[in-house]
């Protein structure tokens, strides 16, 4: 099943992300053409906008105008798109086909790739800036691009891909792995939630339990994506199975079985639901966003 079967309007939401991005990233026949052609490639490239609309589903929780957090919502695509450039690059996970297609440096060489992803990087934060409405209170814009960026950088998905290298071919921890999978996916997919509910003017209890959500989807997240490495396929997943294994990545799997890694994952789903007792009813699409985290194929 699709994630548009669990969540209602996730069509319309990611259609919003589509159009939100095609007006914030420069047009491919922008000089110097082929950086802009390699960040709309990717950027512009499909998946499902999970990180995006991850920020609108929380900014719903508290009635928000769509209008007011879809900049951030595209800037957390925009990042989230530039981390896959550089995780397919030789020099890091080398592989060749990204969505059902050839990844970017196999298209447009590595050191355009390279650029491409720094250039959504930064480009993330200018839209943030530029593009949130001026009815967003200042310091909630701050709060909420703080966040951004402090899950991008070395304490969150930066520091996270450099653990992730250096636990290549060697057994570790759990607690180490954990680490691993909190900064290198989980940091992203908490500040998704974070930066729509600190736009929106959340309380700090409100913050507290979707900070709780947040972290525990990350985490089911990662373990699922790790699992879909040993038995998913290349046609559903549309890039290679099995390149952890190839690459000596230190994954659930690898460390538990598949068997105990699904039971953590769905621990973890069900720790992300209980978080959003709170806000009853209301929290209606986060609880299906978690279960069809469980079980996607893709």
């Amino acid at each position: 099943m699709k994630i548009a079967d669990y969540i209602d309007g996730y069509d319309r939401y990611r259609q919003w992300i589509e159009e939100g991005l095609d007006r914030y990233l420069p047009q491919a026949n922008t000089l110097p053409a082929s950086l802009h052609q390699s960040m709309r490639y990717s950027a512009c490239g499909g998946g499902k906008r999970l990180r995006g609309v991850c920020c609108l589903l929380a900014a719903e929780l508290f009635n928000s105008d769509p209008a007011g957090v879809l900049p951030m919502a595209c800037a957390l695509e925009m990042v989230h798109a530039y981390s896959l450039i550089h995780d397919d690059l030789p020099c890091m996970d080398d592989d060749d086909l990204r969505r059902g297609k050839p990844t970017n440096h196999k298209v447009f060489g590595e050191a355009v790739a390279l650029m491409a992803g720094n250039a959504l990087l930064t480009l993330a934060v200018e839209t943030v800036l530029t593009r949130t409405p001026r009815a967003i209170p200042r310091e909630r814009l701050l709060a909420a691009l703080q966040e951004l960026v402090v899950a991008a950088g070395p304490q969150g998905m930066l520091g996270g891909q450099v653990l992730d290298l250096a636990a290549q071919g060697r057994r570790i921890t759990y607690e180490e792995l954990k680490e691993i999978h909190r900064r290198k996916t989980g940091a992203l997919i908490l500040a998704s939630i974070r930066t729509g509910a600190l736009l929106s003017g959340a309380a700090d209890d409100d913050l507290q339990a979707l900070t709780e959500y947040g972290t525990a989807l990350g985490l089911a997240f990662q373990i699922t994506d790790d699992l879909l490495d040993v038995t998913g396929s290349t046609q559903e997943l549309g890039k290679p199975v099995g390149s952890d294994r190839r690459n000596e990545k230190a994954t659930y799997p690898a460390l538990f079985g598949v068997e105990q890694s699904l039971a953590m994952a769905k621990e973890e789903t069900e720790k992300a639901g209980r978080a959003l007792d709170r806000f009853g009813e209301r929290a209606t699409a986060l609880r299906r966003l978690a279960t069809y985290v469980l079980v996607r194929k893709q």
